[in-house]
């Protein structure tokens, strides 16, 4: 039997509403990027970013209802992402869903944010329980023990700058454009991975956790030791710099997946959409007979399907317990509790 569930997503900079039938077929999928609001301030202003929600959310709705070919009427779940994120961005999706939850009588539950990445695999593929799942994307480096469609287990994070972070602060000292990381990435292809030894922290011993300010600082100091250099050196810095994050984001998960005795690796996030990340796990954890699973660069960055497909796994368990960093009331239609765990995976809003 159908089950659609309408999915809005607001945790950043992009404005998303999608349509998911039973958790893996995508109706529409629409997003509204406002990359070319905050390019001219080399990052994101999150008030900009609130108000330029305000102005599109209901207009992209209405467009994921329209593309869906679906009435409100037809549908039979609502989530929204609930953190972390930009609070006010986060205020913007997450109100407005609770809004038309209440009034349309449709049960509502809040997603949180980096598990619903997770999720968005499932879109695309469907992969044997259990999995280590790395989730690398702007704010966040973590692995996952994932258990089932709503159980996770945290088995390592960033014990400082995430991934992406590191991206975006090497290419501001780079000088290059916002967003960082697509601009590393196209300047590295013709680049030399090897032309500079760059430090990989944490990639022999000790916990499965990452560390990329040490990175970051050895960069810098590279700079400052070497200044003047010419196009065809910055591809070589922006090469090596990326190979380092690569090479530390791949081996810690396949580390992972040796360690807790699991065959499929899941690598989602907004930096999964980067094209050595994708080219080096391919390589590396083919190698080791395991399974490699990464969504398309649609459901890498932030998207509303990827909410919609945790929040129908959800509903349809009975788990209700909404993930929530918002400081204001979680009140919504009642739906009959259920089983649902996660473990450790409590994120604070940034």
């Amino acid at each position: 039997m159908s089950f659609l569930v309408l999915g809005i997503e607001s945790s950043c900079d992009e404005t998303a509403a999608a349509v998911v039938e039973n958790g893996n077929n995508t109706l529409s999928n629409v997003v509204s990027s406002q990359v070319d609001i905050h390019k001219e301030f080399g990052g994101v202003v999150p008030e900009l970013a609130s108000r330029k929600h305000i102005e599109t959310i209901i207009p992209i709705i209405k467009k994921s209802l329209k593309d869906a070919k679906v009435n409100l009427q037809d549908i039979n779940g609502i989530a929204a992402t609930a953190g972390p994120g930009l609070i006010g961005s986060l205020m913007v999706g997450h109100s407005t869903a609770k809004a038309i939850s209440y009034s349309s009588e449709i049960p509502f539950i809040g997603i949180n944010h980096l598990e619903a990445h997770l999720c968005a695999i499932f879109l695309e593929h469907e992969i044997p329980f259990p999995f280590i799942g790395l989730i690398v994307s702007g704010g966040h480096t973590s692995l996952y023990l994932v258990n089932s469609h709503i159980d996770y287990e945290m088995v390592g994070k960033t014990r400082d700058d995430a991934a992406g972070e590191a991206f975006d602060k090497g290419a501001k000292v780079l000088g290059l454009s916002y967003p960082g990381g697509v601009a590393v990435d196209q300047l590295s292809k013709e680049g030399n991975r090897k032309a500079i030894n760059f430090p990989r922290p944490f990639l022999k011993n000790g916990p499965i956790d990452f560390s990329f300010s040490g990175l970051k600082t050895s960069l810098v100091n590279y700079l400052h030791k070497n200044p003047g250099y010419d196009d065809s050196q910055l591809s070589d810095i922006c090469a090596s710099y990326q190979e380092a994050i690569v090479e530390s984001l791949v081996l810690k998960t396949l580390n992972a997946a040796k360690k807790y005795n699991v065959k499929s690796v899941v690598i989602a996030g907004g930096v999964a959409c980067n094209s050595r990340l994708r080219e080096y796990s391919e390589e590396k954890i083919k190698n080791e007979n395991i399974n490699l699973y990464i969504p398309s660069p649609k459901y890498c960055t932030d998207n509303a399907a990827m909410i919609a497909a945790l929040g129908y796994y959800k509903l349809k368990s009975g788990d209700t317990s909404e993930f929530t960093t918002t400081p204001y009331s979680t009140s919504r239609p009642k739906i009959k509790r259920g089983s649902g765990i996660i473990k450790d995976s409590t994120v604070y809003t940034s």
